[in-house]
């Protein structure tokens, strides 16, 4: 068969392109409510806005003829890749989502949700929320529970000094509190 007449790879094939990883398919996506609320909302934002807005761009340029060398349609069928391969992520991340509200916790011990002050050998105090992987926001403290912090954190009680092991070397971390509210 001539090469004229098979397809060529373009590069763009979903195998091609990383999403983040979280760990493997099968195992459990601790999520507080409101991070589930906010994947389902992206989720929604994609199906019923942005994935129709470029559905309606690339079938406009595709109308417009030679598809080979028309940059609307390229580009359009390129982000509707883009917002597919997302959708599928997110109704993943969903499907395997196990809501846990940090205000139904209780006592002094570091769980999933938790709120937890620090201080550091130096006497600097930080204060870190513990949420699931798809809630990452480290300027405003929240980590993920599968982070080195997290583990450090987890089970730990007000008083304990745990060890975390950083590429400085080990630092040691006093709790000072621990306490369960919402999180937005």
């Amino acid at each position: 068969m001539s090469k004229a007449f098979t397809k060529e790879d373009d590069g763009n094939s979903d195998e091609d392109i990383d999403l983040p990883s979280s760990g493997p398919s099968d195992e459990k996506n601790y999520i507080t409510p409101g991070g589930l609320n906010r994947l389902r909302a992206e989720l929604l934002q994609l199906l019923d806005v942005d994935r129709p807005v470029v559905v309606r761009t690339v079938s406009w340029a595709a109308s417009n003829g030679d598809r080979s060398e028309n940059g609307d349609y390229i580009y359009g069928k390129r982000r509707l890749r883009e917002i597919d391969k997302r959708i599928r992520f997110l109704t993943k991340r969903i499907e395997i989502a196990v809501a846990v509200d940090p205000t139904q916790q209780k006592g002094d011990t570091v769980l999933f949700g938790a709120t937890v002050t620090v201080e550091d050998e130096s006497g600097k105090r930080k204060t870190y929320v513990i949420v699931g992987v798809d809630e990452l926001d480290i300027p405003r403290g929240h980590i993920s529970w599968i982070s080195p912090m997290g583990k450090a954190l987890l089970k730990a009680k007000k008083g304990d000094v745990v060890t975390l092991n950083t590429p400085k070397g080990e630092e040691d971390l006093e709790i000072v509190e621990v306490r369960y509210e919402a999180i937005s």
